[in-house]
């Protein structure tokens, strides 16, 4: 049985402890869980990083935990543990900074799990590791690194672009694309030995993000449980547009009916104004 390392132990007692206090305490897990308006309005940052200590479910909880062991310790046996910390807390920022951005506009997304950090983890092991090979969960089945990395990309942007699923996927890009770029960084000399896994995860996710960036309706996608499939349509993106509006002040009076008008930031109560002009 392999040796678990101090930061690989820590973690995963940390993030059991933390885990269960929040599967059985929900406020406590509203309180420090990823939620777009409490960062964003609120400047409760710390949220992008205690939510990766988080679990929504036994369920989420087995499933980090183990994958994180598969690869933490061998890889902090390779790097060091200052360097594994970075690591792994670059990608948790990481992968939430990604979620924050594209979900800027959906005050009511949140999102809990330690998933964009061992995402970072898994990428710089494909990274730091040339040849290795992957296995697929229960069963003796392994694919090449450069492969499993391809792959797992794919799925990844078309989970991002798709909406089809409860799947935080844009923490899993961010996290396993900075664990990637982190690694890199830190041992250079991986770029002559094992680019082709490095490459074939670098090329997509860098023309996905230009043009998540650059065309803001790219993410813009028909609701299949409302409609047929068909074109989405000037009215479909005003529509969203509009009920995100609606949400945002529905909960800003909530607010000055609970707390008064004087509970508002500076930056609240300019976005009231400009709601309340647009209504």
């Amino acid at each position: 049985m392999e040796t678990i390392g101090p930061a690989t132990l820590c973690i995963m007692i940390v993030t059991f402890l933390i885990s269960y206090k929040g599967i059985n305490d929900l406020s406590f897990l509203d309180k420090y869980s990823f939620k777009i308006d409490a960062i964003l309005v609120r400047k409760d940052y710390k949220r992008l990083i205690t939510s990766g200590f988080l679990h929504a479910n036994w369920t989420h909880l087995l499933f980090n935990i183990v994958t994180f062991y598969s690869f933490s310790s061998s890889l902090e046996m390779a790097v060091g543990i200052p360097r594994f910390l970075i690591l792994y807390f670059g990608s948790l920022l990481g992968g939430n900074l990604l979620a924050l951005y594209i979900q800027r506009h959906h005050a009511g997304y949140s999102a809990v799990g330690a998933s964009g950090a061992v995402s970072g983890l898994v990428f710089a092991a494909i990274a730091l590791f040339p040849g290795m090979e992957l296995g697929l969960f229960f069963l003796p089945l392994y694919i090449p690194s450069w492969a499993f990395g391809l792959l797992y990309t794919l799925y990844t942007l078309y989970g991002i672009k798709s909406k089809r699923d409860n799947i935080g996927h844009e923490a899993h890009l961010g996290g396993g694309l900075i664990g990637l770029i982190t690694a890199v960084l830190m041992f250079p000399e991986v770029l002559q030995i094992n680019y082709l896994p490095i490459v074939l995860i670098l090329i997509p996710s860098g023309v996905f993000l230009y043009l998540v960036i650059t065309r803001p309706d790219f993410l813009l996608v028909e609701n299949p449980f409302q409609k047929q499939k068909g074109v989405f349509t000037v009215d479909d993106k005003d529509n969203i547009k509009r009920r995100t509006n609606e949400k945002e002040l529905d909960d800003l009076l909530e607010k000055i009916s609970r707390k008064g008008i004087q509970s508002l930031t500076p930056q609240e109560k300019e976005k009231l104004e400009k709601l309340s002009n647009n209504k």
